[in-house]
């Protein structure tokens, strides 16, 4: 499939961590389990990146280049005592932080101009196994191509990430991040058994602290919040640990998922030419009918995942991939009736680009992006989708998709298979409260001329706000619709001169889990000392 860079387009938010100690059980040499990466031989202090240093322009952008920062330091770290120097200092000097891992923030929390100094992970990739915590150790600054290969190659495991190998695991585990092997095994936070975050007391101190899942933690608080509540919230990670619930024994490769060894992979594309509103929003209809018909979990169809990509008229055609499972029986037959499904009454003929069986690790690692091109400015906005589109979103999708007064080919809509075995865990047992949806959408245009950026803001605005229009312009939580991810976070859901709805931006991204992430925050960053413009408020 020819896709655009991940480095020009992500699934994850760039911003590392999140969180400030304010009476809890902190830990000082303990709270790094021994025998890892990273932390002996490293460097005693980060590497101090100023303007006129020939590395500053590279390190003080992301990857959307809507939003490029102008930090007074920039604070390459490669451990976390640094980590606790850093924000010491900035701490001191009443400076403004911020984290950076993988660069792929969708919004300006890491350039706006109250960021004085920017806490870069990069150096921070380590994948191991620890075995004082019988938990895998990945540090915030890994890429996520980096996770899968280490995983893999060492013990035959993996995590249910996300298809991006650019994205950083930093910011992509605290938003809860999905992917292809979530429908089998759920979220990447649903495998979280612990964190170490620096964060900063009522009397400004950093500190390291360790939270994990054991419900005799006292620190069990911070964990949860870092179960998908997003970056920037409470305070910096510098290293998560993984092994999922149930998991027995002290044999890593029976600690975590097991990937197949093989997927079918398939691409199909329909043309606009001749394409009619009742061929196309048919095509859509299906889609969600299908995910709502087969998204149980244990369903024959738990290894398949999907992604329809609808894009404006002016691209000409438009793609569906699919990844399955090989190892399921009768997987090309599952993935013939799938594709059959998808265009049953649409009077439509799809093309097929690609068909083929590939090992499991070669995909993961090889995905191109979501469309042709080369771009580098984009703007994004989410939904969940608990049932079958209803006929007004569905026409909404044909209206701004077809306007003639808009032509950029690379605005679209991404569906992506959801539910599964995501669906299993309750609201709150994680900060990802959206448990029952079926397929999750991602609205983005993306562009490259800074002086377009107003008609593009203006296209993806128009169209979200008509889907919506039913509720407010906004998916509020109801019957069909079930608020936004806040990894493809969006500031206009905080800006009541854009939503007009009356829905509070947290009650869209987090629900009922909002007043705990609250009490969270109080607790753990009573100085606000980690925050940004869609960051969790202390009550």
């Amino acid at each position: 499939m020819t896709g655009l860079s991940r480095r020009r387009f992500v699934q994850g938010a760039g911003v590392a961590g999140g969180a400030a100690l304010a009476g809890p059980v902190a830990v000082g040499a303990p709270a790094v389990a021994a025998g890892l990466e990273g932390e002996e031989g490293a460097e005693s202090v980060a590497v101090l990146v100023r303007k006129g240093d020939v590395r500053y322009a590279d390190l003080s952008q992301g990857v959307n280049l809507r939003w490029v920062g102008t930090p007074d330091a920039i604070r390459v770290v490669s451990s976390a005592d640094q980590v606790v120097q850093v924000v010491q200092e900035a701490v001191d000097k009443g400076q403004g932080i911020a984290v950076r891992s993988g660069g792929h923030c969708y919004e300006d929390f890491v350039t706006r101009p109250e960021v004085r100094v920017v806490i870069d992970m990069g150096r921070m990739t380590s994948v191991t196994f620890d075995r004082t915590r019988n938990a895998f150790a990945v540090e915030p600054g890994a890429l996520l191509g980096t996770v899968y290969r280490q995983l893999y190659k060492g013990w035959g495991v993996t995590l249910p990430g996300g298809t991006c190998p650019t994205v950083g695991a930093g910011g992509h585990v605290v938003g809860g991040g999905y992917g292809p092997l979530g429908r089998m095994h759920g979220l990447i936070v649903d495998h979280l058994y612990a964190v170490e975050v620096v964060v900063v007391d009522s009397a400004g101190r950093a500190q390291k602290v360790v939270a994990t899942r054991e419900a005799s933690d006292p620190n069990r608080d911070l964990w949860w919040g870092h179960t998908g509540a997003g970056g920037g919230n409470f305070g910096v990670i510098t290293r998560y640990w993984f092994r999922s619930p149930g998991a027995t024994g002290t044999d890593p490769s029976a600690l975590l998922p097991k990937p197949p060894s093989e997927v079918v992979v398939s691409d199909v594309s329909w043309s606009w030419d001749g394409m009619t509103e009742a061929a196309f929003t048919r095509l859509l209809k299906n889609f969600s009918q299908w995910h709502e018909n087969n998204s149980a979990d244990g369903s024959p169809y738990a290894g398949l995942f999907s992604h329809l990509k609808p894009q404006h008229r002016s691209a000409g055609s438009f793609q569906m991939s699919t990844q399955l499972d090989a190892s399921v029986p009768d997987a090309d037959k599952l993935l013939d009736a799938y594709l059959a499904a998808v265009n049953e009454g649409t009077g439509l003929k799809y093309r097929v680009n690609d068909r083929k069986k590939v090992p499991w690790l070669y995909n993961v690692t090889q995905w191109a992006g979501w469309v042709g091109g080369t771009t580098a400015r984009w703007k994004a906005k989410s939904a969940y989708l608990r049932k079958t589109f209803p006929d007004a979103q569905l026409q909404a999708f044909w209206k701004h998709l077809t306007r003639t007064d808009y032509d950029n080919p690379t605005g679209l809509v991404v569906l992506a298979s959801y539910g599964g075995r995501i669906n299993k865990v309750a609201p709150a047992d994680t900060a990802v409260p959206q448990r029952d949806s079926v397929v999750k959408l991602l609205y983005v245009s993306l562009w490259n001329d800074a002086t377009q950026d107003a008609k593009h803001l203006q296209w993806i605005r128009e169209f979200y706000r008509d889907v919506y229009a039913a509720t407010g312009g906004v998916p509020r939580p109801d019957a069909v619709n079930d608020g936004a991810f806040i990894n493809y976070v969006d500031a206009d859901m905080g800006d009541t001169s854009i939503n007009t709805s009356g829905v509070p931006w947290h009650q869209l991204y987090f629900k009922d889990n909002y007043a705990r992430l609250q009490a969270v925050k109080a607790k753990w960053d009573p100085k606000n000392v980690f925050t940004h413009s869609m960051a969790v408020r202390k009550p």
